[in-house]
């Protein structure tokens, strides 16, 4: 646990990538497998259930450090991080202990879910007793499945490419399900994900697991950067959900770009799916879509199903879905990521001449020019979609979101977003880096003279903006929520969000997807903010 919670301390104090890089590539260098194996669940983004609830670490960390609760819950307030905050109050370790991750993990720490709730406090303490602040930090935070530490499962791979002369591409298709929140990473697993399979090859996927999914970039340019509007494959952006549908041995498995398992939750893509012909695997977005209808239902019908693991016929019947599918990743056992994107598609459109209505093939938007096709673009919120994907019609599939080339790239070029001005009602304190600060607010529109809160957003300011904001935060608390300050009406700000909804859980009655800070309008004051009527005219889209 030492020698993995020092590798915090130095990812957690770096901002340099390479830094980060070269700092995880010594750490798997030395680790014991069994660690290797447990450190790349962790920093690939792998979260294990939570084994001690937040009220009984708090109550512990009290008793160890012997001071009141009302004292830990102020120096919490201060702190914003609850890992944090106990790693600090509890004095120093008397014990040295030079026991590894996977020891940590495996024999003390996961054990602490199946524990009687009368035992943990005593057990929490013996633990913190033999670790030093660093290693009280990693252990709270990997109990609470709070572990974060601005490591991208890339920078892990990368990492482990170099450390252990293993090809990228073999290493990305490996991890393909290895932060499973049911995986226990072990040793032999560790070292097949590290082994090299000779001959510079890349492995092919088997049985049920997808391929890396290939990530966009966004184009904040004109698209006259990308040259000749022929050389690419133009298509809508859909909102739904990004997936793999794949289909070897007679069965079919459904995986959301998250590396999550969603076939239980779409039985009627899997039925659909068992009529075509061969293995196969297939890029595709998950959408809502009424059988008669001519464009996507919102994404909110959609969210009836994302979080079931089984579904009624009642669920089915108000949320239909299609799979809108884009991209043949493997036909018959042979991956054809390499083949250039027009042959792909080609093949893919003669596999689903004849399927199922539930399997559509994404249609290519026509246009012989980029300023008709910005026209075309300007009608997409009306048809429920996003914008466009701009594909190289030459383009092979690749690996993650590829930076710095126009070559072989995936472009989404989105719709602006809606926006409004709002003003700044509630605050609370951020993590990690951010604990310090008031970097998340509530938002808030007048409605017949009172305000109205309708979003929460904590991204698109500066760090000199944060702090600005932090002091007026400071100066102008009115009341304490936990650790929610209410503020006196003063700032507005611009937030933008890709679509509006609405919904009887909100006081408002209105949901915003994706908000974000767009800017501070200190030009304006807070009578000149936006009124709940003006959402409500943003929910009636015109027909194109």
């Amino acid at each position: 646990m030492k020698r993995f919670a020092n590798l915090y301390a130095e990812l957690d104090a770096s901002t340099s990538t390479l830094a980060k890089v070269a700092a995880l590539e010594r750490y798997f260098r030395a680790a014991p497998l069994a660690d290797g194996a447990w450190a790349a669940y962790f920093l690939a983004g792998g979260t294990p259930r939570r084994t001690v609830p937040a009220p009984l670490m708090r109550a512990a960390a009290c008793e160890a450090a012997g001071v009141a609760p009302w004292l830990f819950e102020e120096c919490y307030q201060a702190v914003g991080d609850l890992a944090e905050t106990i790693a600090l109050l509890l004095p120093e370790a008397p014990v040295d202990d030079d026991a590894g991750l996977a020891t940590w993990v495996v024999e003390r720490l996961l054990p602490l879910r199946g524990m009687p709730v009368h035992e943990l406090p005593a057990q929490l303490i013996r633990w913190w007793s033999m670790l030093d602040a660093h290693g009280r930090l990693v252990m709270n935070k990997l109990i609470t499945g709070g572990f974060r530490v601005g490591v991208s499962r890339l920078l892990v791979q990368k990492a482990l490419a170099q450390a252990f002369d293993v090809d990228p591409r073999t290493l990305a298709q490996r991890m393909i399900g290895y932060t499973d929140v049911d995986r226990v990473p072990t040793a032999d697993a560790f070292a097949a994900l590290v082994a090299d399979p000779g001959g510079g090859t890349t492995d092919v996927a088997v049985d049920g697991r997808p391929y890396p999914f290939f990530l966009a970039q966004s184009l904040q340019q004109s698209p006259e950067v990308l040259g000749p509007v022929d050389d690419w494959f133009v298509e809508w952006k859909w909102d739904g959900i990004r997936a793999q549908l794949v289909r070897r041995a007679g069965e079919t498995w459904l995986w959301s770009r998250g590396e999550e398992l969603i076939t239980d939750r779409f039985p009627e893509l899997v039925e659909a799916a068992a009529a075509l012909p061969g293995a196969l695997v297939l890029d595709a977005e998950v959408l809502a879509w009424a059988a008669d209808g001519d464009r996507p239902l919102p994404f909110a019908t959609l969210q009836q199903r994302i979080g079931r693991k089984t579904v009624s016929a009642k669920v089915m019947r108000d949320a239909p879905t299609v799979l809108m599918v884009f991209d043949l990743l493997e036909l018959d056992g042979e991956d054809w990521r390499a083949q250039p994107l027009s042959a792909r598609r080609d093949r893919l459109a003669t596999l689903l001449a004849a399927s199922s209505p539930a399997l559509r093939l994404s249609p290519r938007v026509g246009g012989d020019s980029w300023p008709a096709l910005a026209a075309l673009r300007a009608r997409s919120r009306a048809l429920g979609v996003e914008g466009f994907m701009l594909k190289r019609l030459d383009a092979v599939y690749g690996i993650g979101r590829t930076k710095g080339s126009t070559r072989g790239e995936w472009w989404k070029w989105k719709i602006d977003p809606l926006s409004i001005d709002c003003v700044l009602i509630y605050a609370q304190r951020g993590h990690g880096r951010r604990a310090s600060l008031y970097t998340d607010f509530t938002f808030a529109v007048w409605d017949e003279g009172r305000l109205v809160p309708f979003a929460k957003a904590y991204s698109g300011l500066t760090d000199e903006e944060l702090r600005q904001v932090d002091a007026i935060v400071s100066r102008t608390t009115i009341e304490k929520f936990g650790p929610v300050r209410s503020v006196t009406p003063t700032q507005v700000f611009e937030l933008g969000f890709e679509a509006i909804q609405r919904s009887p859980r909100h006081k408002s009655g209105i949901a915003v997807r994706f908000p974000r800070i767009l800017r501070w309008r200190r030009d304006k004051a807070i009578e000149d903010a936006d009124s709940l009527a003006t959402l409500r005219a943003l929910l009636e889209t015109p027909a194109p």
